[in-house]
């Protein structure tokens, strides 16, 4: 269950970096009385949308079902914590047809007392969110949103075959799923409330992060405020990439032992380059680290590399290429390895998650072949084939003048130290948006790289900021985020939940739009955000 592993950690660790604070003062329209207007939804139809369910759900009521806690407990050895509504709503669940071939479920919560707006909610590695439905939405739900999220057409799984031989479905996950749920939503926020949204929003990462700039370069009058965290934007090549480094990995398989003698090795050489000695690169470009400097004098031992582990490291660094030298996608950083788990859950694992997804994509969604395995991987050939369904999947096409011109705000965050998605690939998107759009981007999009941080987990990066509320302030009150303080807790919250009001904090960070990097004053302690300048 791969692929749903990453749906859920994706979503949840999303939830937990974005704060959960209550909100919001909108009342429902007056009239019948929320329970009766929400039985009243039942069998509604509006354009391609029908109201297949209503279920009104009260302040306190478990969110969670048993069968997912144990689900949840299964696959990611996670006890969930209870998870009760944050305020009373009407749960509608519904199905969308808008075209023929195409069926896309969306579940929707319709606050008693509602803040005015709607928030929408990406999913992740081949799913939508729909399965994290009662997970992902708590956040809107706390604050008084209209909330959304849908399936984009597809059962959750860890399969990509519901593409197979099936291009309605490949494009309602690439690109109708979510705008499709957005003008349904609309008209349904429309008729229950009676009166529009005034402002929508909508937040994912990765996948989610691909969903979230698809939504503003395509259709760009859907949200007002979007919110892309690790974009797998470049979807066909992040796939090239997936495979490229099991390839490398499966040429040097030693290396997965040796991670933590790299990652000592790294932290000797750049851990203190920002002035402080933490265990986290403030700004891996600026470490020169050469894993050749760790290589064997001769055979092989557990306190040195061999070639072929030194050059497994570097083609995993340097990303994937054609044969000719073409680049296809940055690799990952270095200082990647100093993560104590991401580079074995994405990358060296028995199980890695690329090599599961990266078999997946080209088997059903590139070739069309059950029997594809992925030693048939030949970047010269398979570059090119995948690039086919890149109008489809991919989201980086960087010119968002339509979606800004209309006073769009774009807020973009990443992790240094992901395995999943490089983030240089990150960076080269926005250095190509400020190119594209020019001043325009340079006041109404952000991008904040986070030292320490994997593919959405924590430490040794933060484990909590409030992307959402800077969202808010930036399109509601226009004061555009310059930087953001995240925390660290003296123990962490349980994965995929939200830190208890009184937990006891053991570290601020500053987090500084890019260009800028957070730099120590020089004198007071390291672990307050205050002593700290962007530069």
């Amino acid at each position: 269950m791969r692929a749903v592993q990453l749906v859920i950690s994706t979503l949840l660790v999303g939830v937990s970096l974005t704060g959960c604070n209550s909100s919001g003062t909108g009342k429902p329209a007056t009239g019948a009385e929320p329970q009766q207007r929400c039985a009243a939804l039942k069998g509604t139809k509006l354009g391609f949308g029908t109201v297949d369910d209503v279920n009104p759900v009260a302040k306190g009521e478990e969110l969670v079902e048993l069968t997912k806690r144990l689900f949840v407990k299964t696959i990611l050895s996670v006890e969930l914590p209870p998870m009760p509504a944050p305020r009373s709503f009407c749960r509608v669940e519904a199905s969308l047809a808008p075209v023929s071939g195409s069926l896309i479920k969306v579940q929707v919560w319709l606050p008693d007392e509602w803040n005015e707006k709607m928030l929408a909610t990406g999913g992740g590695g081949f799913n939508g969110g729909l399965f994290s439905a009662s997970l992902a939405m708590r956040e809107g739900a706390a604050k008084g949103y209209a909330t959304v999220v849908t399936d984009v057409g597809h059962d959750v799984s860890d399969s990509a075959k519901f593409a197979y031989d099936n291009k309605e479905a490949l494009i309602d996950y690439g690109y109708r799923g979510n705008h499709s749920t957005a003008v349904f939503t609309k008209d349904l926020i429309a008729k229950y409330y009676g009166k529009p949204a005034k402002l929508a929003y909508f937040q994912g990462g990765s996948n989610g992060g691909r969903e979230a700039l698809m939504e503003a370069r395509r259709f760009p009058q859907d949200y007002d405020g979007v919110i892309a965290g690790m974009p797998a934007m470049s979807f066909t090549k992040l796939m090239v990439g997936f495979l490229w480094n099991a390839q490398a990995v499966a040429a040097a398989p030693g290396l997965k032992g040796k991670v933590g003698l790299v990652r000592e090795a790294v932290l000797k050489r750049c851990d203190a380059l920002d002035r402080v000695s933490d265990g986290v690169l403030a700004n891996p470009p600026s470490c020169a680290f050469d894993p050749a400097q760790l290589q064997c004098r001769s055979g092989d031992a557990a306190d040195c590399l061999t070639g072929a582990e030194v050059e497994a490291l570097r083609k995993i660094h340097g990303g994937p290429q054609l044969r000719d030298g073409s680049p296809v996608l940055p690799g990952l950083p270095v200082g990647s390895e100093t993560h104590p788990t991401e580079m074995d859950f994405w990358i060296l694992g028995d199980k890695a998650l690329q090599a599961g997804m990266g078999q997946e994509f080209f088997r059903w969604m590139v070739h069309g072949d059950p029997e594809w395995e992925r030693t048939r991987f030949d970047v010269d050939k398979d570059y090119p084939a995948a690039a086919k369904l890149a109008s489809i999947l991919d989201s980086d096409d960087p010119d968002l003048t339509e979606f800004l011109q209309r006073g769009g705000k774009l807020i973009i965050h990443h992790g240094w130290n992901d395995n999943a998605i490089p983030a240089a690939s990150t960076l080269n998107y926005y250095d190509a948006l400020l190119k594209k759009v020019g001043a325009l981007a340079e006041r109404q999009v952000r991008l904040f790289m986070v030292p320490g941080m994997g593919h959405g987990t924590g430490r040794p990066g933060p484990e909590h900021y409030d992307v959402l509320s800077e969202m808010e302030q930036w399109v509601e009150q226009a004061e555009a985020p310059n930087q953001i303080v995240a925390r660290q807790f003296v123990t962490a919250p349980p994965p995929f939940t939200e830190p208890e009001p009184d937990a006891k904090v053991a570290r601020t960070l500053l987090l500084c739009a890019w260009p800028k990097v957070a730099s120590y004053n020089g004198s007071g302690s390291t672990d307050e955000h205050a002593n700290f300048s962007c530069k």
